[in-house]
């Protein structure tokens, strides 16, 4: 068999859209109806993640721009310049264990909505090793390849969203969005924050534009691919409250729910859900896949004497055991709430910090040469 190869070493703007719009649609979206609906009221919630969109937004940019400040360096180089190498190398490996955390919640929490949905007598051991194992398939290839994956993937999957909205309008009842503009503002705050989160993993474009051949291109690509989960966000949060109403709040995942009560008004397709989450599958792959991808990058940084496939080996059994540790819903979670916050650090905070450093600091990187991202890529 043999992996993803490409022709060339480099990727453009494209490919960085796509990549952020594939990152962020996961796991998250899913859920965030529920989440978001259980402190506010009706449907205020597109408030709360119409703000958390917005400062998704906001980092997204600040991330883009700190990685295009220094072409083609990994992160591990353009934080040691800088602050200093002992400091880059604890953000590096931690950076390492962020990026482990959010493959092995995808691929932990993808097996519990498969079993529940469609393989309901598969063990969940069984559907996550399988899963694991596709993802590892991709991430030993190129870097680059599974950056244009999501070119193909990523029209299919918004394709099949479009198309469960408009055929859930038949069920969609605005009188379930009123009243408006009842909710605290507190509670609107809140729900941001939660909003907030789920379109988290917007911090691989830290990883990802070193491979960029235009990356003062990157800030600009990176916010429209961050654009596009908003309003999909927006869009499930909507239709599930005026579908579902107050009950959306008790239910686990509202966007396949959605799905699932649009099957019994059309006969000639049984299950819709089905169909629904197995092309939201692919979205999540996409995001395991880079996920893990961005962490052997990031770890082959700090110690470029190691294959990819040497890490590739000794992360995909700690994926596994550590995914299947949770034995109930609210174990999982944890994982999710961990992932959650290393991504305000990862994506908010030392981005941030970073940036306004080597703008006082006037740090600047130069173009490395070809040969160097290839290797990497």
């Amino acid at each position: 068999m043999q992996s993803f190869e490409y022709g060339d070493w480099e990727v453009g703007t494209k490919e960085i859209t796509f990549s952020v719009c594939s990152m962020v649609i996961g796991v998250g979206l899913l859920s965030m109806p529920r989440d978001v609906n259980l402190v506010t009221y009706v449907a205020d919630g597109w408030i709360s993640i119409l703000l958390g969109g917005i400062f998704a937004i906001i980092f997204t940019y600040v991330c883009a721009k700190l990685a295009a400040r220094f072409p083609r360096q990994t992160f591990y180089e353009y934080v040691a310049s800088i602050t200093a190498k002992p400091i880059a190398f604890m953000l590096s490996l931690l950076l390492v264990c962020h990026f482990l955390l959010i493959c092995l919640y995808e691929v932990r929490v993808i097996s519990d909505i498969a079993k529940l949905y469609i393989f309901i007598k598969t063990p969940v051991e069984v559907i996550s090793l399988v899963f694991l194992m596709v993802v590892v398939y991709a991430v030993r290839g190129s870097s680059v390849g599974i950056l244009r994956l999501n070119m193909m993937f990523l029209p299919i999957i918004l394709f099949i969203v479009a198309f469960v909205h408009v055929m859930s309008l038949n069920t969609f009842d605005i009188n379930n969005l009123r009243p408006f503009f009842v909710t605290p503002p507190m509670n609107i705050l809140q729900g941001a924050q939660k909003a907030y989160l789920s379109f988290a993993g917007f911090e691989i474009v830290l990883i990802y534009i070193s491979l960029m051949n235009q990356p003062q291109k990157a800030p600009k690509a990176a916010v429209i691919g961050m654009i596009l989960p908003l309003v999909m966000g927006l869009l499930i949060f909507l239709f599930s409250i005026a579908i579902f109403s107050v009950t959306t709040q008790e239910i686990l995942y509202p966007a396949i729910e959605m799905a699932k009560e649009i099957s019994t008004d059309i006969g000639f397709f049984e299950r819709i859900e089905a169909l629904f989450f197995t092309i939201w599958i692919m979205a999540i792959y996409t995001t395991a896949t880079m996920a893990f991808d961005a962490a052997v990058l990031s770890a082959k940084s700090l110690f470029p004497k190691l294959d990819k496939i040497h890490f590739v080996l000794i992360f995909t059994p700690i994926i596994y055991l550590v995914a299947m540790i949770p034995r109930s819903y609210d174990s999982i979670q944890r994982y999710g709430q961990i992932a959650s916050f290393t991504s305000i650090i990862f994506g908010a905070v030392i981005p941030t910090l970073l940036l306004i450093l080597s703008l006082i600091r006037r740090i600047k990187g130069e173009q490395t040469n070809q040969k160097n991202l290839k290797k990497d890529a």
